[in-house]
């Protein structure tokens, strides 16, 4: 008997334990042998993630803008999304502007005031929760349903002020006739057709006289004609007086 530990069958390198050859009728195929490899294999070193430069977002601020030619409070309110729109803007620069917020003077400089930076300024005012005198902290009440400050939250508070008042109309009825009447522009006035020739210019949204703004303005609203939601019902309710509804009419009225 050979000697203990002679002639002993050599230890396979592990790693060459990961095939075996399978008999094929006097041939040898090499097949991989799953599970028998120990060796760890090194794990592919993925490319370097391309650097994304992140720029800090900048905080909203108010700025000066300086009219050109051709611009209206509405247009600048419109361009930079002033928070309140054209009425703000008016009443923040109206010792700028003057007692006409129609006539704005190129060279002016108005202080404009986003709609971010207005909300931002919100925000911070009232982080704080209300207190009464006696120090208790109170719930602040929840504000009452609003609207957007453009011609769609225009139209939808015209609407539900409306329904209050029963003046017939609908969305597509009222936006039709803004649309052919003014663009849209609540500022708009026709100074050249024969009620300026009478000295009683057309106005705002609906182009609606003074006279016929007069009888026909909704309580409840603001006494001005150039108001778009004072605008839109006054004109509603003459439109219903006359046709049956602002729906009914398709041309000049």
């Amino acid at each position: 008997m050979p000697g203990r530990g002679k002639h002993r069958r050599p230890r396979r390198n592990p790693i060459t334990r990961g095939v075996v050859a399978a008999g094929t009728g006097g041939a040898a195929l090499t097949l991989p042998l799953l599970g028998a490899t120990y060796a760890n294999a090194a794990e592919p070193q993925s490319a370097p993630a391309a650097q994304t430069v992140r720029q800090a977002a900048q905080p909203a601020k108010s700025l000066t803008y300086t009219v050109t030619k051709g611009d209206t409070l509405y247009g600048i309110a419109e361009k930079y999304d002033v928070s309140g729109g054209w009425k703000q803007l008016y009443k923040a620069n109206r010792a700028t502007v003057g007692d006409d917020p129609r006539v704005i003077h190129a060279g002016l400089k108005l202080k404009v005031e986003t709609a971010k930076a207005a909300a931002a300024k919100k925000a911070t005012e009232s982080s704080a929760p209300a207190k009464p005198a006696g120090g208790v902290t109170r719930a602040t009440p929840a504000a009452a349903k609003t609207y957007a400050n453009n011609l769609d939250g225009w139209i939808r508070e015209a609407l539900d002020i409306m329904a209050q008042k029963g003046i017939p109309g609908s969305y597509d009825g009222i936006y039709r006739n803004v649309m052919r009447e003014s663009s849209g522009n609540p500022q708009a006035i026709n100074n050249w057709d024969s009620n300026a020739a009478k000295g009683t210019p057309s106005k705002g949204l609906l182009q609606v006289i003074d006279p016929t703004f007069a009888a026909y303005h909704v309580s409840g609203t603001p006494y001005d004609p150039y108001d778009p939601v004072a605008n839109i019902t006054a004109a509603c309710n003459y439109a219903a007086d006359r046709y049956g509804s602002i729906d009914n009419v398709n041309g000049p009225y």
